[in-house]
């Protein structure tokens, strides 16, 4: 079964950009949406592999949106993008538990080395917590 990716944005263009990037280059699923709080819902509901959000967004941030999806789940890992790059808000996102921002305009093969980056990492991550816990079983 492909990763599920939610993308949250308030600008419908960037939505669509972003939908369409990943549509025509990866087999990932994706759903999107330009409300923040809905995403919010959605996270927590669970099925999603990677959470895709803008930073400046009405109503909830990006790193308000991470914090609360880190709370849901911290195994998601949250790529933060924006208009607004400053290496404050990067190093905030990162502090945070983001695991990448990237500044708009980005590169079509910036985001998308992004997504499959952050999805290793969380197959890795999966991997490792079997391997430790029949390490476990083995030697107890």
């Amino acid at each position: 079964m492909p990763e599920k990716l939610l993308i949250v944005d308030d600008e419908p263009d960037m939505l669509k950009l972003l939908n369409m990037i990943i549509k025509e280059r990866t087999p990932y699923e994706t759903l999107t949406t330009n409300n923040p709080i809905e995403a919010l819902k959605l996270v927590r509901q669970g099925g999603f592999d990677l959470v895709i959000a803008d930073l400046k967004m009405p109503g909830l941030d990006g790193m308000e949106l991470l914090d609360a999806v880190r709370l849901a789940d911290e195994d998601i890992p949250v790529i933060i993008i924006t208009a607004y790059g400053t290496v404050e808000a990067a190093i905030e996102t990162m502090r945070r538990g983001g695991f990448d921002f990237i500044s708009k305009p980005f590169r079509k093969e910036q985001i998308l080395f992004t997504i499959d980056k952050a999805l290793k990492w969380v197959g890795l991550q999966k991997e490792n917590r079997i391997l430790k816990e029949q390490l476990k079983k083995l030697s107890g």
